[in-house]
């Protein structure tokens, strides 16, 4: 392609070339709304997206699980009763474990529910998991589908003139996929439906599960003439939070091999970005005079990926004892450890900080 250019040209555009390779996994810091605005309304209420998006993040996240009749909707957990009244509306509809999955309802049923706040149940008694937070059970929203929401987000972008993207997180493809259902499938025919088909939309596909990734990097976006940026979240083997089918029962993946060293380039292999929990960047030995990073960061950005650590929130005993405040823990990741972005119930915050960095 460089054989007609002068010798200058093809050094300079060269050099171009691979300034923007490297520069790919180096972008202008984003904050990500985690499940909107969630430090101040209901996670994943349509409310709490649109107060994000009123604070100019960069990206709204939607964890996205099936109905009994394929919708999509936007939850946490594949189960209702931790932010809904389903126990009291369909007492008898929980399974063996004593849970109520999103999966055993209808979407009109799923609409029939109040919402809230999230709670912790315990001997019948229902308390919110952060307590300063939207009180529970105060006002009236409701579950919606992940296609409400884009076209919510699609409007205000249209309406206001911004552009913010959206950050879907396909939940326990493992479990779907158990109970006859092909989420990812579904997930990526909803974003193609909207127009979210190539790297440079603003959209990132996020799972906490490789195999599944591989799947959708390697089978189904190709399938579907898509290409778009793909994340691995990172957990801990012990949360459970990927399981593995093994002569019929569930047994927890393991994720030791993401904190080996080469780890970095066997994900960029698949994905574009990896999203680990934040003492997985900084080190929970850390000290305020005495910060621990580890490697993940700078192996992530020499695979030429992006990381967006998960979650930066407010609420008491959430700010790592290194840190100051919340603006300090902010400075730390995005400055001192170089993340590209973070997750935060309290976006905000986080917005207000890099624009000051803009402007000092």
């Amino acid at each position: 392609m460089f054989k007609s250019l002068p010798s200058q040209k093809k050094l300079l555009l060269s050099l171009l070339i691979t300034s923007s390779a490297a520069g790919f996994a180096h972008a202008e810091k984003i904050v990500v709304a985690h499940r909107g605005a969630s430090g101040y309304l209901p996670e994943h209420s349509m409310e709490a997206k649109s107060m994000a998006y009123a604070m100019d993040v960069d990206y709204i996240e939607q964890d996205v699980v099936m109905s009994k009749d394929n919708f999509l909707v936007v939850l946490h957990d594949h189960y209702l009763d931790r932010v809904t009244n389903v126990a009291e509306v369909y007492p008898d509809r929980k399974r063996k474990d004593g849970r109520y999955y999103a999966i055993d309802f209808t979407l009109a049923e799923i609409k029939t529910l109040k919402m809230t706040e999230a709670f912790n149940l315990k001997n019948g008694k229902k308390t919110a998991v952060y307590a300063q937070r939207f009180p529970i059970w105060k006002s009236d929203f409701k579950v919606h589908t992940l296609e409400e929401e884009i076209e919510m987000i699609q409007g205000l972008n249209t309406s206001t003139g911004k552009n913010i993207g959206i950050y879907p997180e396909v939940k326990a493809p493992w479990f779907h996929r158990n109970e006859g259902k092909d989420i990812s499938v579904a997930v990526l025919k909803v974003l193609k439906k909207y127009g979210y088909t190539e790297k440079t939309d603003l959209v990132y596909f996020q799972s906490f599960d490789a195999d599944e990734l591989k799947r959708v990097k390697y089978e189904l976006l190709p399938k579907f003439s898509m290409d778009i940026r793909l994340v691995q979240l990172m957990a801990e083997t012990s949360w459970g939070e990927t399981m593995q089918y093994i002569d019929g029962k569930p047994e927890a993946y393991n994720y030791d091999w993401m904190f080996k060293p080469g780890a970095m380039k066997i994900i960029a292999e698949y994905a574009d970005g990896v999203g680990p929990w934040h003492p997985m960047v900084v080190a929970p030995e850390s000290e305020k005079d005495k910060l621990v990073f580890t490697s993940l960061v700078k192996e992530a950005h020499q695979a030429g990926m992006q990381v967006h650590p998960y979650t930066f929130r407010l609420d008491e005993g959430k700010i790592p004892e290194y840190a100051q405040d919340f603006e300090e823990l902010l400075d730390i990741f995005y400055n001192k450890a170089d993340v590209d972005g973070v997750f935060t119930d309290f976006p905000d915050r986080a917005v207000d900080f890099l624009e000051a960095q803009k402007s000092s």
